[in-house]
């Protein structure tokens, strides 16, 4: 990565941040859009985007609590920080329809806390699924404070396993009514981002655990009912770790092949802002057809302005046209030939 420059590490980054925000949140049941999440983190970060979707006070808030868990990962974790990281999620108060306590540890009135499964209102039924029962209110004060001085004391500890401990302790205290999770996953990203000693994000640790719910759920579990060992989550959550890192290598390959296409396109041919911000779409989208009324979309152009553009780049060599012909015609982003051989 470092070989590729700041500008493809910045996008690595960007693309991991993006899919932290997305499945660390979809663990959860909640579906945002990774375009308007992108989006957000490209603007906060000062990145240029192929495009500018729009946010929600939602999206805001949770992009908000990841980059500071990632970027100010050298700051130290205060209980004034975990709360406002739990309140950035929830604006308003709310989640959905439900309204959401903010900004502060959960009440007596909340307890027990439980994590339960089974149909609504089948009381009897509902006992026999719980799943973990938090400590109370009344001891979640000086629980955090315990947690917080172990997370900011040196000792001998693995900086990754600190992470898996961080992340399971922190859970298992659940001090919100809601959030935890989502919390704790950004502690584990913040202590895993200490471990790397670099901001920038080339993995994502969610997007694995995402695709991983149920044993994520399952090895929880089962060392929250356990004794105090908690070798067995240890073990499951560097193996998961283990599978992201194996994981980022395809999101990687990517970027490695954007890269060699630019430094092709950049011997070439000179592009203006609106070719690149269209080649950049290309190879970014899911889309990689390119029509002249998707161009003057994209480049907020006239069609004859689009189309004179598309010239020039067919006229480089940079896009081949389909076989259709017209106004129907539909254009591809040639690649340089060593990347149709499969370089990265």
């Amino acid at each position: 990565m470092e070989g590729l420059g700041f500008r493809f590490r910045s996008e690595a980054a960007l693309e991991n941040l993006t899919a932290e925000v997305v499945k660390s949140s979809a663990i959860e049941g909640m579906v945002f859009d990774p375009a308007s999440v992108r989006s957000s983190i490209a603007r906060r970060l000062g990145i240029e985007a192929s495009d500018n979707a729009a946010t929600n006070r939602h999206v805001e808030g949770a992009v908000e609590m990841m980059l500071d868990a990632t970027r100010n990962y050298s700051e130290p974790l205060t209980a004034g920080r975990l709360l406002g990281w739990q309140a950035s999620l929830f604006p308003g108060g709310r989640n959905g329809m439900k309204s959401v306590l903010v900004g502060q540890w959960r009440t007596p009135e909340m307890d027990p806390m439980q994590v339960i499964s089974g149909p609504i209102g089948r009381d009897t039924l509902r006992r026999k699924n719980i799943h973990f029962e938090a400590p109370t209110a009344d001891r979640l004060a000086a629980e955090v404070e315990r947690f917080l001085e172990w997370f900011e004391s040196p000792d001998v500890t693995d900086p990754v396993l600190r992470a898996g401990l961080a992340h399971f302790w922190f859970v298992t205290i659940h001090p919100f009514e809601d959030g935890n999770g989502r919390v704790s996953r950004a502690l584990a990203d913040l202590a895993l981002t200490r471990a790397d000693g670099s901001a920038l994000r080339f993995y994502s640790m969610s997007t694995r655990i995402e695709a991983e719910k149920k044993h994520y759920y399952q090895a929880l579990e089962k060392t929250q009912k356990g004794t105090l060992d908690i070798t067995g989550w240890l073990l499951w959550f560097l193996e998961c770790l283990g599978r992201a890192l194996q994981g980022a290598e395809a999101s990687l390959a990517r970027i490695i092949r954007k890269a060699a296409t630019w430094e092709w396109i950049n011997q070439t041919a000179t592009l203006s802002e609106r070719q690149r911000l269209v080649i950049n779409a290309l190879m970014d989208g899911t889309d990689a057809e390119l029509s002249t009324s998707r161009y003057a979309k994209l480049t907020r152009c006239s069609l004859d302005t689009a189309l004179r553009d598309i010239k020039l780049l067919l006229e480089a060599g940079v896009l081949a046209p389909g076989p259709s012909g017209g106004r129907s015609t539909k254009y591809k982003l040639r690649l340089p030939p060593e990347t149709q051989r499969g370089l990265g």
